[in-house]
């Protein structure tokens, strides 16, 4: 059911406000009909994914089905004094009088998320004088909804409800004239984004009373047609049965294509901020050699006038090679001359040493970029059938999973197992793996454990270096050239007492050097 669906029956019912009410009936265990005097009964049927809130003249019977239904013959009773909708969102809230009886009923509100798969019925206490109608503390919840079921947003009795979050979209009933031009650019089968109360159906429904294809903007010309479609919906949001079957199945398809687009778009994006990242750390790197010259400049001033930098001094003034005058030098006051000297050949070989390493990558991270550019691009283009087979293909070339890690298989058919936290890691290495299976690790590096089930056999060559790019390309060395990888017997590896989990030391290793990817990408 959409919000203009929802105030259209709103709309109906409030000049007659208040209603006496004369009980409610439960036609089945997730229906509830409150019958409404010189009205009929309000039906409220919160069964996920289709709920409904219509008012019916049929006569209604059935006694409550369960805890939730007594609790609401009993205890939500009196006139039903308002009804109200949160904007034109899927959400309503009713409110009664309570009443005076043998057991007095204190006024309550019952609130209802019409929002199909997360439909829920709620009992609210009476909002105060001046207070939120949407707020409150739940008195009890028809489906409760824990973090571990949703972490964003929990629904449990005694709690306090908290209404879907904000968001901006237009209201159709209160248009404004720049509003409505902002709308002559948008295709009308995506007005449903801009304009609060649309779904799929009246969307769909939208489309035909305009004239229009789904995918077509009504531009200045065809603007005020589309604009008089849309207010003859907000009167009467009845969609024919011809988009009930036709347009809301293009519709879907539409949402279904936007849906998969962005599943498939997720770790491309993610890939190219990465690899945006990992070429800015090539130009900071870059920058950083001229660091390391000043450092060699300055070690190769202090190598040479050792003798003359007095001890503990903070700060020299060395003559220059060239003859250019004195250069100045800071200096640790607890170390020698030589050991400030050693300390900044150090410091500038290690950041030549990280430029070379991330410039032999700079090709191939500038050609992935490129690629993963390129796939992006081809996402946004793509029909729902080439998403699909896309989404498919991607599927079929992900590796079988296992409780214990991703599973590969080896050129001579042995089992390799990756993990992929530390956790998987240490089961793979103290629990699944026997003593003479071989176990793979980056040397020097963070990364997956990767055993290989040999069954106590030696491996042959092929699956060494397979398995040795698995354990690269599932690292932090990944991407890298010449990448040292051990190898061992799992008899040879160990935890140390009191270290976290996945951490080990190990012996008797053998080392190979790999390229840092898939193997399947060589």
């Amino acid at each position: 059911m959409e919000g203009l669906m929802l105030a259209r029956v709103l709309r109906e019912l409030a000049p007659k406000l208040p209603l006496r009410t004369l009980g409610w009936a439960f036609p089945d265990e997730t229906t509830a009909a409150l019958l409404l005097e010189g009205v009929g009964n309000l039906v409220l049927s919160y069964r996920p994914p289709q709920p409904v809130v219509f008012v019916s003249k049929e006569r209604l019977r059935g006694d409550p089905r369960n805890g939730f239904q007594r609790f609401l013959a009993n205890r939500v009773r009196g006139d039903l004094l308002g009804a109200e909708q949160l904007k034109l969102d899927r959400v309503l809230v009713l409110h009664f009088s309570g009443e005076s009886g043998f057991v007095d009923q204190v006024p309550s509100r019952l609130l209802f998320e019409v929002t199909g798969r997360n439909a829920n019925l709620l009992v609210l206490d009476a909002a105060p004088e001046g207070g939120e109608p949407f707020e409150g503390r739940i008195v009890l919840a028809a489906r409760e909804i824990t973090n571990s079921r949703n972490r964003f947003r929990t629904v449990r009795t005694g709690g306090s409800y908290t209404p879907p979050p904000p968001y901006q979209k237009l209201d159709p009933r209160a248009l404004s004239d720049e509003e409505a031009a902002s709308l002559a650019s948008v295709p009308i089968g995506k007005w449903r984004d801009k304009i609060d109360g649309l779904g799929l159906l009246l969307g769909a429904e939208l489309a035909r009373r305009a004239g229009l294809p789904l995918d077509q903007a009504p531009g200045g010309q065809q603007l005020p047609e589309a604009l008089a479609a849309l207010a003859s919906i907000v009167a009467d949001p009845t969609v024919s049965e011809g988009v009930m079957q036709g347009g809301a199945r293009e519709a879907a398809r539409s949402d279904k294509a936007a849906a998969l687009r962005k599943v498939l778009r997720e770790p491309l994006d993610k890939r190219v901020t990465l690899l945006t990242h990992q070429l800015a750390d090539v130009t900071r790197a870059e920058a950083g050699l001229d660091v390391a010259a000043q450092d060699r400049t300055e070690a190769d001033l202090l190598m040479a006038y050792a003798h003359t930098v007095p001890a503990g001094t903070a700060s020299a003034l060395l003559p220059a090679f060239d003859g250019s005058g004195e250069v100045p030098v800071a200096l640790e006051s607890q170390l020698s001359a030589v050991q400030n000297a050693e300390k900044r050949y150090t410091r500038a070989r290690r950041r030549e040493d990280v430029y070379e390493r991330l410039a032999e990558r700079e090709p191939m991270l500038r050609a992935e970029l490129e690629a993963a550019t390129e796939r992006v691009a081809q996402l946004d283009g793509a029909s729902l059938e080439e998403l699909e087979t896309l989404s498919a293909t991607l599927q079929s070339e992900k590796p079988e999973r296992s409780p214990y890690g991703s599973r590969y298989t080896t050129p001579s058919g042995l089992e390799v197992l990756i993990g992929r936290n530390n956790k998987e890691n240490a089961a793979l290495t103290h629990r699944l793996g026997r003593s003479m299976d071989f176990w793979f690790h980056v040397q020097g590096y963070p990364g997956s454990h990767v055993l290989v089930r040999s069954g106590g056999r030696e491996l042959d060559l092929p699956d060494i270096l397979y398995a040795a790019r698995l354990a690269a390309a599932h690292s932090k060395a990944r991407g890298g050239g010449n990448v040292a990888v051990d190898y061992t017997r799992i008899k040879y590896v160990w935890r140390p007492k009191g270290a976290p989990a996945g951490q080990v030391h190990y012996t008797d290793q053998k080392t190979v050097w790999v390229e840092g990817t898939m193997p399947e990408e060589g």
